[in-house]
């Protein structure tokens, strides 16, 4: 899955508009159990059992509820690294310009100037542009790495969406289940049995989450590694020009020569 600004905004909502429901339908849980109850034939021991039923219900819908605000703290991410993902796009193409005009071939010293001078700028030069190139590369690599972040995000914002309204189904029966005392058994166990694939559901979509996260920060660490390569970056810094060493700027021009001291 590609990353969707649009999408991703709908599974929020979705997200959000469903705890609003959640927490709507946690508030009818014991009302519903209790008006169930409220008949003088349902012996105390069926009333007792209801009513831990519906409380376990509770629970669970809570620990639902808490779970999702926990996962929901992380909600700005993947519109974070889908717009850091562009950002490192520009500074690719701005690394690879630089690269390219840089190139020793598409320079036009030698037309122009002869001598020791020019040698040595040429030589300079050549460092410079593959410096440029290596920046190109490390951005293309974060912006694909990004992007993968943002793409696995929306993934697991959209499953999470998913989960929150198939549970709410089930709160819904449990609620209409607990108004009727012939289905409270029934419905309450749906609501057990829904709890359960939640949260089963919920740490698959972790696991598949962190499963992609370990892979793209293993990426980063070899990208950090990269941008401290001393063949590109010498000490960690960019190339020095060594504008020092061609001082003696000759000039070739016919039969004279020109000597130019610094």
């Amino acid at each position: 899955m590609t990353f969707s600004e649009a999408q991703f905004q709908a599974a929020v909502d979705k997200i959000n508009n469903g705890m609003t429901d959640l927490s709507a339908k946690m508030g009818e849980i014991l009302p519903a159990a209790q008006a169930g109850l409220n008949h003088w034939y349902i012996p105390d021991f069926v009333k007792d059992a209801v009513m831990a039923l519906a409380r376990e219900a509770l629970d669970l819908a809570k620990w639902l509820w808490d779970k999702f605000v926990e996962l929901l703290k992380g909600v700005g991410a993947p519109v974070m690294f889908f717009k850091y993902a562009y950002d490192w796009s520009d500074v690719r193409g701005m690394a690879t310009g630089v690269a390219g005009v840089l190139k020793p071939e598409a320079l036009t010293v030698d037309e122009h100037w002869k001598g020791t001078a020019a040698d040595r700028y040429n030589a300079a030069i050549k460092p410079q542009s593959e410096a440029a190139d290596k920046i190109g590369t490390i951005s293309e690599k974060l912006t694909i790495a990004l992007g993968i972040l943002a793409a696995a995000g929306l993934t697991f914002y959209v499953a999470l969406g998913v989960i929150i309204v198939q549970f709410i189904v089930a709160m819904v029966g449990v609620v209409a289940a607990l108004g009727s005392v012939a289905f409270s058994w029934a419905g309450v166990a749906l609501a057990v049995g829904e709890a359960g694939f939640s949260s089963a559901a919920i740490a698959t979509a972790v696991g598949a989450l962190v499963a992609i996260l370990g892979v793209q920060a293993q990426q980063m660490s070899t990208l950090n590694g990269e941008a401290k390569d001393a063949g590109k970056f010498p000490g960690g810094h960019w190339p020095d020009p060594t504008t020092g060493n061609y001082s003696d700027a000759t000039v070739t021009d016919g039969d004279a020569d020109w000597a130019f001291e610094s």
